[in-house]
């Protein structure tokens, strides 16, 4: 029966020794230290890239149903490129490739590189969900906007888009925790996110079983509290007379 040792993360990452706090001092860290460092690089490259992915598959998938022929086809050709690339193979394009092509990304740090991979990947999953929320409004709604004297800008702003995005917050709602998870892709690129923690302090100690259950609970709080905020938001915005509304 393997035995558990939790004091790992309490050891200093350079000699070994335990600290009694399980936190470092002088400059020493722990693996403790380290794990919730990991878990900081986690969420801000996975909040940082839900912002992108919301603004920029937003546009895209309001892109994808106006009259314009031309929007459409720049909405569609975007949802269908990002979302038909595997995201690693997307976080090395941005990595190794684009640089090479834009001269200018090389000076961006391999965190942004990552964030607009990540963002831009789930902005094609997000333009698809927002393109089936304002599509699954009736076309009344449009029409009497443009009928009150609206321009289509506006239509979309006052009328559309609010009723829109009250519909797709449950699906919102697992892209936002799915961002989470595939935050994980960041490890190939030497980011020191969970990941990547887990990977090199088993190797380190040899506790394999503490360091991916503390990385696991890490990940599973973090989508569990998303989730409860989405779903807070959700019963506050609910349409009333829609299904689960009042």
């Amino acid at each position: 029966m393997a035995t558990w040792d939790w004091q790992v993360f309490c050891k200093d990452t350079i000699d070994g020794e335990v600290r009694p706090r399980c936190f470092g001092e002088g400059g020493d860290i722990t693996y403790l230290d380290w794990l919730l460092s990991a878990w900081g690089w986690t969420l801000s490259v996975a909040l940082l890239a839900l912002v992108v992915a919301l603004v920029v598959g937003s546009v895209m998938g309001i892109f994808r149903t106006t009259p314009s022929k031309a929007l459409v086809a720049i909405g569609n050709a975007w949802t269908e490129l990002f979302r038909n690339i595997p995201l690693l193979v997307q976080v090395f394009l941005w990595y190794h490739v684009l640089p090479a092509l834009v001269p200018a990304l090389k000076n961006f740090p391999s965190f942004i590189l990552v964030v607009f991979a990540l963002g831009f990947f789930t902005s094609a999953r997000i333009a698809e969900q927002v393109r089936a929320g304002i599509q699954s409004l009736p076309k009344g709604q449009r029409y009497a906007g443009l009928a009150m004297g609206l321009t289509l800008t506006q239509t979309y702003r006052y009328v559309l888009l609010p009723m829109a995005f009250r519909i797709v917050i449950p699906p919102l709602t697992s892209e936002s925790m799915n961002i989470i998870k595939n935050s994980s892709v960041a490890f190939a690129v030497s980011i020191a996110e969970l990941t990547m923690f887990a990977m090199q302090a088993q190797e380190e100690t040899s506790r394999g079983i503490e360091v991916y259950l503390a990385v696991t609970g890490l990940y599973f709080i973090s989508a569990f509290v998303i989730n409860r905020i989405a779903l807070f938001i959700e019963h506050r915005v609910q349409v009333p007379g829609m299904i689960g509304g009042h």
